[in-house]
């Protein structure tokens, strides 16, 4: 695992496949996705078992599959929208997403990328829907994105600037660019997530892959949105 610092108080965790980040306040420490299986002991440890809420961005093993160790390590809170709460805590399973031609190699790739076999499931998961309010990073917002799952959610910190976009959104690895997330269920949905998470207008933006934007990242996911949704 490998962790950046892009803020004072948030802090990029990088595993071979996704990525969490952790908000801190004071000593209230916030985990937002929580890696594939396995990563729960190095994010424990790097945390001193102080993370007090995990709240995963949409039921994907590569964002989930940490997520029921980690509460095991920690007795963190794990939260989820209620669409995705029943994937998450196994209960039936997921749908698989509607891949594109091109996105059949990529989707193999990835997935070669992560463990094998089942993981541990939290038993109990705190189900949100949009517009909740949430007890960190000065009130966090559940926004639902549908789209890349039904139960896909963005986290907005309006105090701070500060917008957590899951698969909706992501970097390019090839060259940076913002675009629109990947594996979807609905890319038409994703679209017009996008158009409604760059209306937010913040100045950072957090993506499930890739590096965020740090600074005027509205005027990026607006790009984006204009860009892609032209397409549509």
């Amino acid at each position: 695992m490998d962790v950046v610092e892009l803020l004072p108080r948030l802090h990029l965790l990088r595993f071979p496949v996704g990525q969490a980040y952790l908000w801190r306040d004071g000593d209230d420490l916030t985990l937002i996705d929580a890696g594939p299986a396995g990563s729960a002991a190095a994010i424990s440890a790097y945390a001193e078992g102080r993370v007090r809420r995990i709240v995963l961005t949409h039921f994907h093993e590569d964002h989930a599959g940490g997520a029921g160790e980690l509460a095991a390590l920690t007795g963190a809170e794990v939260l989820a929208h209620h669409l995705d709460a029943p994937a998450v805590r196994g209960e039936v399973p997921g749908p698989s997403p509607v891949l594109e031609d091109w996105e059949r190699h990529l989707h193999a790739e990835a997935v070669r990328h992560l463990p094998r076999g089942d993981y541990v499931r939290p038993p109990e998961v705190t189900e949100v829907s949009d517009g909740d309010a949430l007890d960190f990073g000065g009130g966090a917002r559940v926004v639902h994105v549908p789209g890349h799952t039904d139960g896909s959610i963005a986290l907005h910190l309006p105090e701070y600037g500060v917008l957590f976009t899951g698969d909706t959104i992501a970097a390019s690895p090839v060259d940076g660019s913002v675009i629109p997330g990947v594996f979807n269920l609905d890319r038409s949905q994703v679209l017009a997530a996008c158009h409604r998470l760059a209306a937010l207008d913040a100045d950072v933006a957090c993506f499930g892959h890739g590096a965020p934007v740090i600074g005027r990242a509205g005027a990026a996911l607006r790009e984006t949105a204009d860009t892609y949704g032209s397409r549509g």
